[in-house]
């Protein structure tokens, strides 16, 4: 999703001589392969937008999988750029990487303040580790490789998979299919009280290329737009947009995550950039895509 919106955003502004390779194609975790493809390729910007990502169930069933999937995935790439000479790289992190209970909005300086949320350890330990990484690299190396942490992300090619998706595709999928077969009622994990901070993404891929445009150093920046919403309230909005008109229920048995994480954004917001999607706007556009595209995801 985030890394084909960065493709459509530098398209747009007139970039070309892309290098780029599917999951299939290409197997992250084999230093071998991607010494060999950068070896081979030789780029000089490296955007790192892959990742094993998933929902909270995702994360539960397989903490293992999602730390050793990203640790490998990101060290093979920044340690494969930094040997090829890459002149600048921007990896993607997640605003999972704060602490549980820190202070709301997160400021970029509570990093390893506190523990993790426990549902999401693994994958949020993993993106800790390769922020870091880039900041270590710039140090030891005086590589320019920066790093974002943005917030909930949802949109076009979004993963509508039952198991694995995020809260907006998920909502989506269910208050569709509901309404095509007629339900009297959703059911919605957790208590709907926990708040998450949701950005369209093809905002978060204009922010991405504005900061390979201007910033170069070791501050990494939280993107967002300042703003969250209660899973409650997200789930009337996103059934209103998707036509349906049964119940909502919350079940409380399951988890809810952290209970807030909403980022401060006004680190990003001084150097310039402020996001354009409204969220309804965002929803809208992206369940349109869905019912475009539902057959193929």
């Amino acid at each position: 999703m985030v890394g084909s919106a960065i493709l459509r955003t530098l398209k747009s502004k007139g970039f070309s001589n892309f290098v780029y390779r599917t999951s299939k194609e290409l197997d992250l975790r084999d230093q071998q392969a991607v010494k060999r493809f950068f070896s081979e390729q030789k780029p000089d910007y490296v955007v790192l937008a892959a990742a094993r990502v998933g929902g909270i169930m995702a994360n539960i069933q397989s903490p293992a999988t999602f730390l050793y999937d990203n640790l490998m995935i990101q060290s093979n790439i920044i340690n494969s750029s930094y040997e090829s000479g890459v002149k600048k790289l921007l990896f993607l992190g997640s605003s999972c990487i704060y602490p549980r209970n820190a202070k709301q909005p997160m400021k970029e300086e509570y990093l390893l303040d506190g523990k993790v949320e426990p549902t999401n350890e693994g994958y949020a330990i993993a993106k800790i580790a390769g922020m870091k990484l880039c900041e270590m690299y710039n140090r030891q190396y005086q590589t320019d490789y920066i790093s974002v942490m943005p917030c909930n992300i949802y949109g076009y090619g979004d993963n509508f998979d039952s198991n694995n998706s995020h809260v907006v595709a998920a909502l989506i999928k269910k208050f569709h299919e509901a309404k095509i077969e007629k339900r009297p009622e959703v059911v919605v994990w957790g208590s709907g009280n926990a708040r998450r901070e949701l950005l369209f993404v093809d905002d978060l891929a204009d922010a991405c290329v504005y900061l390979l445009d201007n910033y170069s150093g070791n501050d990494f920046f939280n993107i967002g737009s300042g703003v969250d919403i209660s899973i409650r309230e997200l789930a009337n909005l996103i059934s209103g947009i998707v036509g349906y008109h049964g119940e909502i229920q919350f079940d409380r048995s399951m988890p809810d995550g952290m209970p807030q994480k909403l980022m401060d954004v006004q680190r990003i917001t001084d150097l310039g950039w402020k996001y354009q999607v409204s969220l309804k706007e965002g929803l809208s556009l992206t369940y349109h895509w869905y019912l475009d595209n539902f057959k193929n995801v």
